[in-house]
């Protein structure tokens, strides 16, 4: 299967992008909700608009997560070498950061969805 992603790009930095992805949503849903609680209507916006506005960034942050799975994917080798890779050689070196790194992808993934859980439920600030 032909990619247009470039190979260089598996390195161990993308061991770090999906939770990196989790860690600055998080952040960003979390501030923008407080700063709109303590000064409602803040830049014109209402509650609906940011809870938009958030859902939107729960939807690109998804999408960055899975895009950072694939890639954890293949360099996995499409799932065609099983763990434990634990022989000291730079192709199970490069098949563990890819299953590793496929893990992080996952549990990052369900990280952003329970980040964004109160978005669904909340309905306004509590005074």
């Amino acid at each position: 299967m032909k990619s247009f992603i470039p190979r260089e790009v598996e390195t161990l930095w993308t061991l770090f992008t999906a939770p990196a992805v989790w860690a600055l949503h998080f952040l960003v849903c979390y501030v923008a909700a407080a700063i709109y609680c303590a000064k409602p209507g803040f830049l014109g916006l209402g509650f609906l608009d940011l809870r938009w506005l958030l859902g939107g960034l729960t939807f690109v942050a998804l999408a960055f997560i899975v895009l950072a799975g694939y890639l954890a994917w293949r360099q996995w080798g499409f799932g065609s070498g099983d763990p434990p890779h634990d022989e000291p050689t730079r192709d199970d070196r490069k098949l563990f950061q890819g299953f590793a790194t496929l893990l992080l992808c996952g549990l990052s993934f369900v990280a952003v969805i329970y980040t964004a859980i109160p978005l669904i439920f909340l309905a306004e600030c509590q005074s």
